[in-house]
């Protein structure tokens, strides 16, 4: 068996890429806003804990019992407080964005082993 292909079953050439203009693109370092919600959540329990553990729990109810119904109010308090705050610093990261100039590139997969070539 020889290596050579005949003329008709050749591969298609690819065309070479053509030279994009580069065009101006904003970049910036935004906050991810879900992350500082958790975070509000998480401490708002924290807060309610320590809030409703100091004064004395109703013996009839328990200590556990006005944690959890507490907790409604700390961990929503949290989420807002949260919130607030990663927009915040979501509007102050605009301030500090910055316009570049960037080259749109595309680039064909090479194929891969068995797959048909189209």
């Amino acid at each position: 068996m020889s290596d050579s292909t005949p003329a008709g079953d050749a591969a298609p050439q690819r065309p070479a890429p053509q030279q994009a203009q580069p065009e101006p693109v904003t970049v910036r370092r935004a906050p991810k806003i879900p992350a500082f919600m958790a975070v509000g959540a998480v401490l708002g329990f924290f807060a309610t804990l320590i809030v409703t553990g100091l004064f004395p729990a109703d013996e009839n109810v328990g200590f556990a019992t006005l944690v959890a119904y507490f907790s409604i109010y700390g961990i929503t308090i949290g989420v807002l407080i949260g919130a607030i705050l990663g927009v915040i610093l979501d509007r102050r990261s605009r301030k500090r964005a910055r316009t570049l100039q960037a080259e749109r590139e595309t680039v064909d997969p090479a194929p891969v082993e068995g797959e048909p070539e189209q």
